[in-house]
């Protein structure tokens, strides 16, 4: 992967309890980073001394809407940009409530990277296990753990080992990858951007430099090769008068001009041509990258088709199993028709069976119950009216995560995690 690319960008989703400091941390990390517009900061100083606080309230920059503002809490996925000259970031804050189960999920799906914050003194709750949970059901590659309010704790080593152990000892039980510990004070600023001096026994790099240093490189899957097709570019101009690319977005492996691929569900074979971009034609192509594939053969290929190696190919299945998140208020309907949507494709489909619903604060199942509600994870299977071309979530996210839509209501009901 040699091309010379941008700023990487990296997604990052925070998540803890109420009142853990979320969105002090990213208001900290916004004006730390010098990431907000002076009016913004006028507005927010001038609420603060309305409201007689002796310090600027940074999580005024992050909670946007009136209820949150009002509450002090934050309700809906809130998404941030900002930037450093080392990378671009977007944050997605989600909520800390049980009821927001659906917005974390929402929130976290295409995240690199979960920051959890866990107050000092209260140490790990069950709030801090079920994002644990779900980041480890998302397959979030990172996972930082910032035990926050450390100036309430006198910055104590020991205060902060405990909550250290207490969350290994729990995170033992999931599928974590890459787990890290920051000490921080979001309020005061310490290891948010620079590192604090009032914590000498710390010997790890702040908040800012481990979002900017830790290695995403390898989180997207390089190995299977996997282009979803969106659309067929034919310009017809006088310039390109034959041309016949295939746009779309790479979703796992890396494509070359010269390799053998075929065209999924047809079967059919033929060498990559060129490989073009917005900038020019390129060497190679890797997730995430838009290109334009164009192939030496004339193939009928189209909308929701997909471009493997001959050897390596996704799962074409119409028996479809995993795990739903019900984003809905309403249960599902029993024989519904849903649409699912699946990288580029869609069919239609019905839930066949409800295996079992899972305990997020736990991860037990739950068979005896099998009445789904909004917020609710469970494993189910569902039969579609044409094969998808899956892998599963653990090898690719992108391949192997859907979403079910009301074919009545045009609304997005459940998120799904293919296990096979």
């Amino acid at each position: 992967m040699s091309q010379d690319r941008e700023a990487e960008l990296l997604r990052f989703t925070t998540a803890g309890s109420v009142d853990d400091g979320k969105s002090t941390l990213i208001g900290r990390l916004l004006y730390d980073s010098k990431s907000i517009f002076e009016d913004q900061l006028k507005s927010v100083e001038e609420t603060s001394v309305n409201r007689g606080l002796e310090h600027v309230e940074l999580a005024l920059l992050t909670d946007g809407l009136k209820d949150e503002r009002e509450q002090g809490i934050t309700i809906d996925v809130a998404y941030r940009y900002f930037a450093t000259p080392k990378r671009k970031f977007i944050i997605a804050d989600t909520p800390g409530h049980i009821q927001y189960t659906r917005n974390m999920v929402t929130g976290a799906s295409t995240a690199n990277l979960a920051l959890i914050l866990v107050d000092a003194r209260k140490g790990v709750i069950e709030q801090t296990c079920r994002h644990a949970i779900i980041a480890s059901l998302l397959q979030i590659p990172h996972l930082v753990l910032c035990v926050n309010k450390m100036d309430l704790e006198d910055y104590s080593q020991e205060a902060y080992e405990k909550v250290v152990r207490q969350f290994k000892s729990f995170a033992s039980k999931l599928d974590i990858k890459d787990l890290r510990f920051i000490p921080i004070s979001a309020l005061h600023g310490d290891n948010v951007v620079k590192k604090s001096d009032k914590m000498p026994w710390y010997e790890g790099p702040s908040l800012l430099y481990t979002l900017e240093t830790i290695h995403i490189g390898s989180d997207e899957n390089l190995i299977d090769c996997r282009f979803p097709v969106q659309t067929v570019i034919r310009p017809h101009s006088a310039e390109h008068p034959d041309y016949r690319g295939y746009a779309g977005r790479i979703a796992g492996g890396i494509f070359k001009p010269g390799d053998k691929v075929m065209a999924m569900p047809s079967g059919f074979q033929s060498k990559i041509k060129s490989i073009d971009t917005y900038d020019g034609p390129v060497k190679e192509a890797f997730p995430p990258m838009s290109v334009a594939i164009a192939l030496e053969d004339d193939i009928d290929i189209s909308r929701g088709d997909m471009i493997v190696r001959t050897n390596n190919k996704p799962n074409p299945t119409q028996d479809l199993d995993f795990m739903m998140c019900w984003l809905h208020n309403q249960p599902p309907r029993p024989r519904a028709k849903y649409i699912v949507r699946h990288t580029t494709n869609e069919a239609k489909g019905i839930i066949k069976n409800i295996s079992y619903k899972m305990d997020i604060n736990t991860l037990h199942r739950i068979e005896n119950d099998k009445n789904i509600e909004m917020n609710d994870i469970a494993r189910v299977q569902m039969r579609t009216t044409q094969p998808l071309l899956s892998d599963p979530y653990r090898k690719n996210r992108k391949t192997g995560s859907l979403i079910l839509i009301d074919g009545a209501t045009n609304e997005t009901v459940a998120a799904g995690m293919l296990i096979s």
